[in-house]
């Protein structure tokens, strides 16, 4: 298995297949077109291909400055635990950090913190729902 990983605009009906074949659609119940439209909005998107297939897909929504929230963070089921979600994962915060954003959040799914914990997200407190990525801003000459 290769895996080839893309940050260019997929089709959708390649995301379309992912996202209704992993049962994600099933609380969303979203149109393809307005799948469409998500993927137009994302500010930045990783998609890992083994061949044609799309087996895995994130993508990130920003202010450009301060937040960012990763979303769809999809890995199809017969693909997971071959580090496929991790590079995705990894590949969206480094873009974030190159970036120079300042605040990386993401909601992840029943049973998967302990997965966005190994990758250095921390869980926010009872009253904070989501997950963020601490980035330790170094202060340029001058600020306070």
């Amino acid at each position: 298995m290769q895996i080839k990983y893309q940050t260019e605009i997929i089709s959708i009906e390649d995301y379309w297949d992912l996202f209704e074949g992993t049962g994600w659609n099933k609380d969303y119940k979203i149109s393809k077109q307005d799948l469409s439209t998500v993927l137009e909005k994302s500010w930045y998107s990783v998609a890992a291909y083994d061949g044609d297939r799309l087996v895995g897909f994130g993508r990130v929504s920003t202010d450009g400055l301060l937040h960012a929230m990763i979303y769809d963070l999809i890995t199809d089921p017969a693909y997971q635990a071959n580090g496929i979600g991790s590079e995705i994962l990894s590949k969206l915060v480094n873009k974030c950090k190159d970036e120079n954003i300042r605040d990386i959040q993401l909601f992840c799914a029943k049973g998967k913190r302990k997965f966005y914990e190994k990758r250095g997200f921390v869980a926010r407190g009872e009253e904070s729902p989501g997950m963020e990525y601490k980035i330790l801003m170094k202060c340029s000459s001058g600020g306070k």
